[in-house]
This record gives C-alpha cells, sequence and structure tokens, in this order.
C-alpha cells in the first residue's frame, strides 16, 4: 500500500500548489479537463483477471483441506463483463454503482487427496467445480479538494458480495457453501489531467475486520484500481485500467481467498 500512499500524496500536492506560471500554460476552463461536465457517467469493459483463489470447509467434525481452484480444480482465466454507473449530484458529490458477475467453471482429476464439507475426493476422482460471485459496489464520493487539473476525495460505500463454491463427483454428493452479505467499506480516489483529454485516476477502498472483533469471523478485502483514459468528447471516452480485488474471509467453519487482478479496457458515455 505504499506506493498508493505516495500516488496520492503527489497528486494532492499537484491540485494545491500550482503556480502561477504552470497556470498561464494551462489551456482556458471552456478547453480543460474533457469529460468533467456531466450529470451521468456509464462505464461498460472486459476485464480479463488472473486468478487465485483458495477455499476451505469443515463439516461433521472433519477439518477441510486448502483447494486451489487453478492447481486442483482446473479453473482457467476467463473474461468478465463490468458495469458502472456514477450519478454526479452536484460539482463534488457522485453516488456510484458498479458490477461485476464472476463465474468460473473447472473439470479437473484429483492428484492429491482433498476433503471439503466433510466429503473425501480421492486421487484420480474426476471433479466438476464451479465458483460464481457477483460483486456488486454502492458507494458515495465526495471531493475534498477539486481543482481544474483534477481532484482527491473519499469514498464510502458498501460491498455487497454473493459468493457460491461447489464440488460434484460420480458417486459423491453435490457439496456446496455459499456467503452472501454487505461489506461496509472506506477509500479514496484521486484523479489528475496531465492534458486536457487525458485523466489518470488511481483508487482505493477495502475492509479489514480483525480477529475477535466479530464473534467467530475475520476478514480482509481490499478494491484497488488504477486507469488512464482518453475523451474525445466531453460525451464519449475509452479507458485502460489494472484492477484488483483481493476478499479474505474465515469462520468457524469456512475459509475463503479470492484475489483476481488484470486489465480492463471499455467505453465511457456521459450525458
Amino acid at each position: 500500500m505504499t506506493c498508493v500512499r505516495r500516488l496520492v500524496l503527489t497528486a494532492v500536492a499537484l491540485l494545491t500548489t500550482a503556480s502561477p506560471a504552470a497556470a498561464q500554460l494551462l489551456p482556458p476552463p471552456s478547453s480543460f479537463a474533457v469529460g468533467e461536465d456531466y450529470h451521468v457517467e456509464l462505464f461498460g469493459g472486459m476485464w480479463n483477471p488472473s486468478p487465485d483463489m483458495t477455499i476451505s470447509s469443515d463439516a461433521f467434525g472433519i477439518a477441510g483441506t486448502e483447494i486451489d481452484f487453478v492447481r486442483d480444480l482446473g479453473f482457467e482465466t476467463q473474461r468478465f463483463g463490468e458495469l458502472r454507473l456514477r450519478l454526479r449530484a452536484a460539482r463534488k458529490h457522485r453516488f456510484r454503482l458498479d458490477f461485476i458477475p464472476i463465474k468460473f467453471d473447472g473439470q479437473a482429476t484429483v492428484e492429491r487427496r482433498i476433503v471439503f464439507r466433510g466429503i473425501a475426493y480421492n486421487i484420480g476422482v474426476p471433479v466438476t467445480s464451479s465458483l460464481g460471485w457477483n460483486a456488486w459496489r454502492i458507494g458515495y464520493e465526495y471531493d475534498i479538494i477539486h481543482r481544474r487539473r483534477g481532484y482527491f476525495g473519499v469514498i464510502l460505500e458498501a460491498k455487497y458480495t454473493d459468493i457460491e463454491a461447489s464440488l460434484d463427483a460420480p458417486g459423491l454428493a453435490n457439496e456446496f457453501i455459499r456467503a452472501r452479505g454487505p461489506i461496509p467499506a472506506i477509500g479514496a480516489i484521486v484523479k489528475v489531467y496531465p492534458l486536457s483529454v487525458l485523466a489518470v485516476t488511481a483508487e482505493v477502498s477495502g475492509l479489514k475486520v480483525p480477529n475477535n472483533a466479530l464473534d467467530s469471523f475475520e476478514g480482509e478485502y481490499i478494491d484497488f484500481d488504477v486507469s488512464a483514459t482518453v475523451n474525445f468528447i466531453d460525451n464519449l471516452g475509452v479507458q485502460v485500467g489494472y484492477r484488483s480485488l483481493d476478499l479474505n474471509v474465515s469462520s468457524n467453519e469456512d475459509a475463503v481467498g479470492l484475489k483476481l487482478d488484470g486489465i480492463y479496457v471499455g467505453a465511457l458515455v456521459r450525458f
């Protein structure tokens, strides 16, 4: 997180310490920051993350194995659609809604004995598995600093997470676990305009629940996103970015570690 902190501090300094000489080089306000004059912004894109995911589940007093979805179950890289909505109520106020429907399927022959929900899957058994993760973000953004060169703001949001993982093998019962519910989070966003048509944005949000803070539960959720946007006109732009979702939660019986990170591309429409 050190690099994120440095990026935020550098951007805030740029926004607050523009010299008169530099200001003379800036274009007039009417042609500056293309793409910032809107009330509604829609983003649609494709995300191609690399999966790093593990799961374990105890049942009937039998300890579960930590199962690697890629190595043990044959999960491969998938491409997912992504939707984002920004409602700009005022210059410094935005309401945010994001949705990513994440779905993995795998088929593999077990190469080591694994135990899931009290069921043993021995070496040589063919296993069909799936993982679905509907990742929602619903939040509010307030820009503490807002200049023509960009802004710095804070984010308050709820990450509604709906995860279901299942394993199925011939002659054995289909076993699955499901977890869903809102996870509150806080974060920050910084956006700067090196050029009037080019925006560079970085944002991070998350929450860490330490051990014993809640009865029989601990976890961490970190969402990091850095992107560059080229705005052809106020109403249309293209965006390329890198995003990382990192979720780790555990309870008395279950433990899930899900990390997805990779490049995404998409288009922005504003009105």
